[in-house]
């Protein structure tokens, strides 16, 4: 029987018991933070090994390599994120509680947006010392946060259509990279000015866009993630 609305747990206590759930679970098994950091540092290991022998080009790339790896790090986490609910089963007992499903992707969203930060913020200091450049910078932390929240939202419904499917670890980052490009052109663009130290007139514009952004796909991945869950 569907439970009445009066019955149905508040959006934001749900949303927060998923997410806390997820948490507790990464912090006992702690495979998927693992998995997506040693990917993350093998990732910038060899970026720096094969641009050994041109420092200044890799100065230069160095906030595109960073975002390149942000965000297939994402991408291994998210893999892993919906399509082990469903293997296990939770995401049915999800579905069959008494909450809004949209509290089940703001949940989702939190947790991959936490792991993900985790791992940005883990990068800096390596790749400031691989790439012998500045990348220890509060500015460069709010891109990050701003970013890994779009790549988030974006991921999280993303992940949830392509967990049903037999060939999810190769279809997730054919959608979601066309999807999140937008994002991860204003993040790299931003990050490279910061780094050369470019006058804050080429690159400022970046971040109101990019905060734009992150609240139309986080808007749209709310109200259509409900959609997505129907089989």
């Amino acid at each position: 029987m569907t439970p009445t609305v009066q019955n149905r747990t508040p959006f934001f206590q749900a949303a927060l018991t998923i997410f806390v759930k997820d948490l507790r679970s990464e912090l006992r098994s702690r495979e998927l933070v693992s998995a997506m950091g040693l990917f993350a540092f093998l990732s910038v290991m060899a970026f720096s090994f094969a641009l050994e022998l041109e420092p200044i080009i890799l100065q230069n790339a160095a906030g595109g390599i960073l975002w390149v790896t942000i965000i297939f790090a994402v991408i291994l986490g998210l893999n892993r994120s919906l399509a082990a609910e469903r293997e296990q089963g939770s995401m049915d007992a999800m579905l069959l509680a008494p909450i809004d499903r949209s509290a089940i992707f703001a949940g989702k969203m939190l947790a991959n947006f936490l792991f993900g930060l985790v791992i940005g913020l883990i990068l800096l200091p390596i790749a400031s010392v691989l790439y012998n450049v500045s990348l220890i910078e509060l500015r460069i932390v709010g891109l990050i946060a701003a970013g890994t929240l779009g790549l988030s939202s974006v991921g999280t419904l993303l992940s949830a259509m392509t967990a049903q499917t037999r060939t999810r670890d190769t279809l997730l980052p054919i959608v979601m990279l066309p999807t999140t490009l937008p994002i991860l052109m204003l993040v790299v663009r931003a990050t490279n000015g910061i780094v050369a130290a470019q006058p804050l007139e080429l690159w400022q514009s970046m971040v109101p866009v990019l905060l734009g952004l992150d609240l139309i796909y986080l808007t749209m991945c709310v109200l259509l993630f409900p959609f997505v869950l129907e089989e």
